[in-house]
């Protein structure tokens, strides 16, 4: 590994880092989580938690992502 892929994968690392801290800043007003479609049952001492619509929509905004990087 030369010099020049060590740069380009230390600034990918870095960039990935900075949004990733970015995300956990916004994590309060994102509502993910708590979106309609995410099923909470249970009462007393059983809970179940089902986010459904949160899966849902991360699964579509990372297929765009890595369609979007993944692309030749």
């Amino acid at each position: 590994m030369n010099m020049v892929e060590t740069g380009k994968f230390l600034v990918t690392a870095g960039t990935v880092i900075i949004i990733i801290g970015a995300l956990a800043m916004l994590s309060d007003k994102i509502p993910l989580g708590r979106l309609p479609g995410d099923f909470h049952i249970g009462g007393g001492r059983f809970r179940v938690y089902i986010p459904v619509a949160t899966m849902v929509l991360l699964s579509v905004v990372l297929t765009i992502v890595f369609n979007f990087f993944t692309r030749k």
